[in-house]
């Protein structure tokens, strides 16, 4: 989820997004869904020589899974918040990983519901 809310908050500015077939296409990003689907308007930068048949598009929907990188500016980016929102995962995977371990492995359901528990305190 850290990935899905970074990128909301990219919602309206321009990106460059890298494919895995190696075609950039430069667009202002107007939504993204919790697969990281990228909905693009206004394209551009598509090398009309190389790929003629994408030179006409003006909206873009891309399926996350073929996306390499997306480049933004640097500056609509918030570096710090982006920081604390990563450690604050890492740390919950590592409270959640080493409570599954702690715990005997018969009880299934009470080590599920302590792991609940552990991930909603956690969280507030």
């Amino acid at each position: 989820m850290l990935f899905f809310s970074f990128f909301k908050t990219l919602v309206d500015q321009e990106v460059t997004v890298e494919l895995k077939n190696d075609i950039e296409i430069k667009g202002t990003l107007k939504s993204v869904d919790q697969y990281l689907n990228l909905k693009l308007d206004n394209i551009s930068g598509i090398n009309e020589t190389k790929y003629p048949h994408l030179s006409a598009i003006k909206n873009l929907f891309i399926r996350g899974s073929t996306v390499r990188y997306v480049h933004m500016d640097p500056r609509s980016v918030d570096c710090t918040l982006l920081q604390d929102a990563s450690r604050r995962g890492k740390f919950l995977f590592l409270f959640i990983t080493m409570a599954s371990y702690s715990l005997p492995r018969d009880k299934k359901v009470r080590r599920t519901n302590y792991i609940t528990e552990a991930v909603a305190q956690s969280s507030k």
